[in-house]
Parts: structure tokens; sequence; C-alpha cells
């Protein structure tokens, strides 16, 4: 049965550029980016909403949360970055075990309309027991996953949806670019991407006529120049996880508590010592970069969104939050813009490349 979604009547989701351009203009806040070829305006800076989903684990126990959370003041941030001009919230049906896109759709309501949501598909978990039990990849699971994340989301479409397996096999994943193809058709969501670090398999769905992002691992520390080329060639809007590397480029030092993935950080997690704080050697490269980060009046995080923007005209960073605090500070770098040329090249300097 064909599904059609009611037009969004928000500028911010309904607005459109021309498939070539990726960064123009000024919306309240900052500069404004293209998602790609969708022609879908939204702000140069998203809210990544990973960390809000609380406490959740997988079967052995191993927290992939960021800690505990307090609702309300998700909430309150969300509306506090929306007033600041972000129109633009990443999340993913796992995080917090349907938990993050709960609170993300409480907290945008009647404003869903002024806003882009992205949402990602692909594992399988315990809602009750905010347990990871697996993951899925069959087209299948593609529209059960996605009506999950509507009802949770309290929307009839998504506007980015986003294969959150990333090292998923290429053709299966043909199969999966395919159904998302199907989903635009009956207009259930407006576009889709994947999240993966491998520009081979990015290319498999951008092969798509509505796929128009991919999301990866972007920060001053771990620059990603394959992907960004990838995303230039293929004109897709590069999403952009992990700016602020896990907080350590916010200015995070000390451990964290149990429940926080960064208590006993994964393989894939670096920058974290088991249960011991911030990386010394991570720690010293972001105390050279200090001084040019934090020119011009901004703050260390502030000063590693300006350096993602500089990197490319199709960057999206979409830091974390927790606090009404972290997403005024998060949102105040757009008012700053990205750095200069000069600074940027200053960075690789100081950094050896």
């Amino acid at each position: 049965m064909e599904t059609k979604r009611t037009e969004t009547k928000g500028t911010a989701s309904a607005g459109t550029a021309s498939a070539g351009t990726a960064a123009e203009g000024t919306a309240t806040g900052g500069v404004t980016r293209t998602l790609g070829r969708s022609g879908i305006r939204v702000s140069a800076l998203g809210f990544g909403c990973w960390a809000i989903g609380g406490e959740w684990q997988d079967a052995t126990g191993q927290p992939l949360g960021w800690g505990k959370v307090d609702d309300e003041e998700s909430v309150r941030a969300i509306h506090r970055a929306l007033d600041l001009g972000v129109t633009f919230f990443d999340t993913a049906d796992t995080y917090g075990a349907g938990h993050s896109e709960r609170v993300l759709g409480r907290a945008l309501g009647k404003r869903r309309d002024e806003v882009v949501v992205a949402t990602k598909w692909g594992n399988v978990f315990d809602e009750e027991t905010r347990t990871l039990t697996g993951r899925d990849d069959s087209p299948a699971h593609v529209r059960r996953a996605l009506t999950a994340s509507l009802r949770r989301l309290g929307t009839d479409h998504v506007d980015l949806y986003q294969l959150h397996i990333s090292d998923a096999d290429p053709a299966r994943a043909a199969e999966l670019r395919d159904a998302c193809e199907e989903l635009v058709g009956e207009g259930l969501i407006r576009a889709y991407g994947w999240s993966t670090d491998d520009p081979a398999r990015a290319a498999v769905f951008a092969e798509g006529p509505h796929c128009t992002a991919v999301q990866h691992t972007l920060n001053v520390l771990q620059d990603a120049p394959r992907l960004l080329a990838f995303a230039e060639k293929a004109e897709l809007a590069a999403v952009n996880r992990s700016p602020l590397a896990m907080g350590l480029l916010g200015g995070r030092r000390a451990g964290a508590a149990a429940g926080d993935i960064r208590s006993r950080p994964p393989a894939w997690l670096p920058g974290f010592g088991d249960g011991a704080g911030a990386d010394p050697a991570w720690v010293e490269r972001i105390d050279s970069l200090r001084e040019v980060l934090t020119s011009d009046g901004r703050t260390l995080a502030q000063g590693s969104l300006a350096w993602i923007w500089a990197r490319s005209p199709r960057t999206i960073p979409i830091p974390g939050f927790r606090s009404v605090a972290q997403a005024e500070q998060n949102a105040g770098a757009m008012a700053k813009g990205p750095l200069t040329a000069g600074q940027m090249a200053e960075i690789d300097r100081l950094l050896g490349r």
C-alpha cells in the first residue's frame, strides 16, 4: 500500500537548492548546508543524539551509551538548539535501545516540520533490557525497523535514513539501497545514506538516485581525505560523527563513569585508556592545537567544529550533547564560522601532515 507523507512546511526541511551547492547564505545562527543531492537545506551544524539515549549495553555487558541522562534536560537542550538555529538532528534506532528516538520525538513535538530528522537501522535490540542483541541486514528488516522508528519519533516520515552496519556486504547493500528507493517512492523517507568509513561501500549506495549522504568519522585529529573526496565526487553530504573525538576536543580529560562506553572503550574507540581517562598522546596533540583552535574567541570545541567546516563545504558535524550548556556552546560555533586558510595550514604544520 502506498503511503504519502504530509508535505513539510518548515523552511529547514522543505527548502531546496541546486544539487551542486554545498554551503550558501546564512540561517539563524550561521551558514547553512545542502544535504547532498537532495537539495534539503540544513544548519551547518547538526546535533547527534547518541548521548541522550542514556545507558545501554551489548550482550556481554559492554556499555554502549554515554552514561546516565536526565530526559527533561535533554528535551530542554533540544529546544534550546532549535531556538539557536539548529535544524538537523541525527539519531539511530539502537541508541538507548529506542530511547533516543523517543526523547527526540517528544522534544520536537509540533516543531517537527521545522527540522530535518535522520535516523539509522541495521541493529537489533531489546528495548526492555536496553541490550543490543545482534544485527539484521535483510531487506525485510528495513521496513520493520523504519515502522518502529516512525512510531518512536512520532512522525510520518524520516528525512534521512541511514544504514548503521558499517561493514555490511556490498552485494547485500545493493538490495538495501533498492529497498530504500521503494521507501522514498512511498513517501516514508526523503533520502538515504550509509554510515561507513569505507568509500567503496558508500559508492554502492551512491548509485541510487535518492542517496544523499555518507556518515563517517571526521575531526581535527582523525582526517578522512578519501571519504571527503568521494563525497565531493558523488555530490553527497558528509555527515561527520565524532567531530569532538568523543569529548576530548571539548576538553574532557578525566575517566568516565560506569555505564559510559568511554569507561571501557572498545577497540574501535581511540583516545581513551581503559577506565583511565584520555590517552596522554592524544592530550598532547590537542594541547599543541589549542592556541589555533581557540583563536578569535572560540572555545576548544567551537574551534574543532570550525576546522571541519573549513575542511570541506560538504561537511555537517553532529556533536553529541546532554545539557543546555553543551547545546549552547556547540550552536555558538555557527556564528563564528570556519577557520581561515592560514589557520588550517598552521594546524597541518603542527600535526606534521
